[in-house]
């Protein structure tokens, strides 16, 4: 991913920011305002977050998403039979 944010890249990145602040079931908020599935915008955020220029656009957020997915795929990884970590 290279250059400029798209439009919806800002969006995702507006949702993730915004949602703390409302209520309701987050995968109708995401099909209402973005008219996708929860699936396809989990996968969209996952490389957005991994992008330099979502970084560039707000640090803060990109920094917390890539540290609640990193100590997600750790706990998983820690529940794994046989991991040592």
């Amino acid at each position: 991913m290279r250059g400029e944010l798209s439009e919806r890249d800002r969006l995702i990145l507006a949702l993730e920011t915004a949602w703390p602040r409302h209520g309701g079931a987050k995968e109708e908020v995401i099909r209402a305002q973005l008219g996708m599935s929860a699936a396809r915008y989990y996968q969209l955020l996952g490389r957005l977050i991994d992008s330099e220029e979502a970084l560039e656009f707000d640090p803060l957020l990109v920094g917390r998403l890539r540290r609640i997915r990193d100590r997600r795929a750790f706990q998983r990884s820690a529940r794994t039979p046989g991991f040592v970590g």
